[in-house]
């Protein structure tokens, strides 16, 4: 898979793409991740990437152009004028912006599925109203929050994406039961020492039997999504158990103490 990363500032991305899963993810040939400075498509002297806001206002917009310019010379297409109809892109072209879609794990698993996708990060108060509308396919936000940037945003983007695809994890399943790749959030884990300074890992998780320890996870899960997250019971594939175990919640405040507590 391949990630093309328009910004203004590529020494951003130093440090998260040189370690860890992405890292590896790249060494292995897995992700390809191409930086592109916006401003080496700037034309004039001072390679000038803003300007000021028509109607006035504070702060910069980044102009169209140097955008338009980039994107269209690393994706091959052919420049677009205004009366031209809008052709199919060879990959998602995505605009990072406090203004698009939620960022979520079925997002990521929906971008999983390109084999290359373009992230266009926005700095300042925006960018020209025509990026958005005639060259970007699709803005995603990273959450209800204002960053200064979109670098941090392509990069949450690259690392969700990035460990969903075969070979990227170290365990062929390993993102399977990450807290929201199943709807819930995800069960405590647990290592070793059993006891430390006094305090104990649960029975179940020792007792050998796979089932009964499938059952506590699953019930852990919920309870943890009950409590913090309800809003995603809603929408989370349910069983019969789990929405009996969801009542036993609700009816017996002391059954979630102790569950909250691991017993």
């Amino acid at each position: 898979m391949r990630f093309d990363i328009f910004t203004l500032f590529p020494g951003m991305f130093a440090g998260p793409l040189d370690d860890s899963i992405v890292y590896r993810a790249r060494e292995a040939g897995i992700v390809t991740v191409a930086l592109h400075n916006i401003r080496d498509y700037a034309e004039g002297k001072h390679s000038v990437t803003d300007d000021y806001p028509y109607g006035g206002g504070g702060g910069m917009v980044m102009k169209p152009d140097p955008i338009f310019r980039a994107v269209e010379t690393v994706l091959e297409l052919a420049p677009r004028q205004a009366d031209q109809p809008v052709g199919d892109a060879v990959a998602p072209i995505i605009l990072l912006t406090p203004q698009g879609r939620p960022f979520t794990q079925r997002v990521a698993v929906e971008l999983a599925s390109h084999p290359r996708i373009a992230l266009i990060c926005g700095r300042y108060e925006g960018v020209d109203e025509r990026v958005r509308r005639h060259l970007c396919t699709d803005e995603i936000s990273v959450g209800d929050f204002v960053l200064s940037g979109g670098e941090i945003a392509a990069l949450l983007i690259v690392d969700a994406v990035t460990r969903l695809l075969p070979g990227a994890l170290g365990q062929e399943h390993g993102a399977d039961e990450d807290s929201h790749a199943t709807g819930l959030l995800e069960y405590p884990h647990y290592t070793r020492p059993p006891d430390f300074r006094g305090w104990q890992i649960p029975d179940v998780l020792v007792s050998g039997h796979h089932s009964n320890v499938a059952r506590w996870r699953r019930q852990q899960s919920l309870l943890r999504t009950w409590q913090r997250r309800p809003d995603m019971l809603e929408l989370a594939w349910l069983t019969e158990d789990d929405l009996r175990f969801l009542e036993r919640l609700e009816a017996e405040p002391e059954l979630a103490e102790r569950f909250q507590q691991g017993l």
